[in-house]
């Protein structure tokens, strides 16, 4: 009888995943999934005044708040420089040491900070200096400024990889997460492929259209081991909150709408243009000239929506705050009311002064806090004539579209058509396949009087009338007179 060979148990043991490091720049731990993974060294790359610094001190100060010792070496800014940057922000440099480093015969024998010029350095003597402060002070999390003044010091790219990979391993060995600023970037490395010794690699760009604001973008070009939302995204710097990011929206983030609602807009003959109304997690283009009446319907929507108890957001690109409250008054929809009770929130944007991605996380974040119903964005074509790549922002759009639809969210849009008549939509690019729904608005002369037009060109979710109707816009309030076809003789 044959006796069969015991295998081997095999234990598999789980290893502790560690807990990511914050930046401490609000929406970059998004795109990373949670923060840095611990423990090793990342770079920060950028021209000047992309906010490097202004992020390197957001991410100590993070570090500060967790309880940890934080440490910025410094070889081309002096602490007073690193201090009216962070008083700028209102902020202090509690609990980050300083340590200025540059050229000295007694460097190893200085103060804790002195101030040199970092020119005449000797790489050693950097060497020590920096070693010999994480070696005093302990730190958790370190900023190392900058790279470029290395570069210089070694003036040889073999040597200044080995100094970058020594420099690493002496972090690693410590537990430390080193932040190291370069104003280089990957496409003037000059054959360094230095990114290859870091862990992650972060990227601030910087431009400047032809007109209005800077633009401020962030990459996540490498990060070892983490599934990064890659490729651009929006950022800036604000007063008080320092370096600000704008993870793109991704429309899978929010839940598929079960059963769709019929959202109505208080005119009976309107809804049933519509076969009943409008259904939640759509999107409706109001499409017409000026003076046909768009905004007025989504103030009509917005009112019906609020009147059931439902939260309604609008983003306003180009008409006033109180210029919508009193068009709305003269009509009957006493909207200030709902407004100041927090119902309906309103946003009145300068469209030169904000980014595709950070309008879109302004109204995901209403969405998510107020449970909004209805989304007016008014208008559509203000909004997209104040960009510079216009192409790309209605691909931005598209994804927050995606996103409201699958929060359950109507979503109003106006787009502005070219001229008295409007025979032309007032934008270059093609956007009918944004809306679900598309409301036609437009003046037509009839018996010797201008008479609105309304009809409904487009509803991709069941029937709609197919006839043009006169939509009425009076003191009294709005209404919609029903087709009427004369009888055949």
């Amino acid at each position: 009888m044959a006796v069969s060979a015991r295998l081997p148990e095999i234990v598999v043991t789980k290893r502790k995943i560690a807990k990511p490091v914050a930046t401490g720049v609000a929406g970059l731990d998004e795109i990373l999934r949670g923060g840095l993974p611990p423990s090793n060294l990342y770079m920060l790359q950028g021209a000047p005044g992309a906010g490097k610094t202004t992020a390197a001190l957001q991410f100590l100060r993070a570090g500060v708040e967790a309880g940890e010792r934080c440490i910025y070496v410094s070889l081309s800014q002096t602490a007073a420089e690193l201090e009216s940057i962070a008083v700028s922000h209102g902020w202090t440099m509690d609990g980050i040491r300083v340590e200025e480093l540059s050229a000295s015969d007694a460097v190893n024998g200085a103060a804790d900070q002195t101030i040199f010029q970092t020119a005449e350095l000797r790489l050693d003597e950097t060497r020590q200096a920096i070693e010999k402060a994480i070696e005093e002070h302990k730190p958790s999390r370190l900023v190392y400024d900058s790279l470029l003044e290395i570069r210089l010091i070694t003036g040889d790219t073999p040597r200044f990889r080995r100094e970058l990979i020594g420099f690493k391993a002496f972090l690693a060995k410590r537990n430390v997460v080193a932040l190291l600023l370069d104003t280089q970037n990957g496409e003037a490395m000059n054959g360094e492929e230095v990114e290859g010794i870091a862990h992650g690699v972060i990227r601030f760009d910087k431009t400047l259209e032809d007109y209005g604001a800077v633009r401020r973008r962030i990459e996540v070009s490498k990060m070892r081991g983490v599934p990064i939302a890659d490729g651009y995204h929006d950022m800036a710097i604000r007063e008080g909150q320092g370096v600000v990011v704008f993870p793109r929206i991704i429309p899978g983030d929010a839940s598929d709408v079960e059963k769709p609602e019929l959202i109505k807009s208080g005119v009976e003959t309107l809804d049933a243009m519509f076969g009943g109304g409008q259904e939640s997690g759509t999107t409706t283009l109001v499409i017409g000239q000026s003076g046909t009446g768009k905004s007025t319907m989504a103030s009509l929507y917005a009112t019906a929506a609020l009147k059931r108890g439902e939260n309604v957001a609008l983003f306003l690109f180009e008409e006033r705050l109180e210029t919508f409250f009193r068009r709305s008054e003269g009509l009957g929809m006493d909207l200030r009311k709902f407004h100041k009770d927090g119902a309906l929130v309103i946003k009145d944007f300068n469209p030169n002064e904000i980014s595709p991605g950070e309008f879109a996380q302004v109204v995901q974040s209403i969405v998510k806090t107020d449970k909004t119903r209805v989304v007016v964005i008014d208008s559509f074509t203000g909004y997209l004539n104040s960009l510079p790549q216009r192409d790309k922002a209605v691909r931005d759009i598209q994804s927050l579209l995606k996103y409201l639809a699958r929060s359950g969210v109507l979503t109003m849009l106006i787009v502005a058509q070219h001229g008295l008549l409007g025979q032309n939509v007032g934008i270059d690019v093609d956007v009918s396949f944004l809306g679900d729904t598309v409301l036609l608005l437009r003046i037509a002369e009839h018996e010797g009087r201008l008479r609105r037009n309304i009809t409904v060109v487009k509803k991709r979710h069941g029937p709609h009338d197919l006839f043009v109707h006169e939509l009425m816009i009076q003191g009294s309030g709005i209404s919609v007179v029903p087709y009427n076809p004369l009888p055949e003789s």
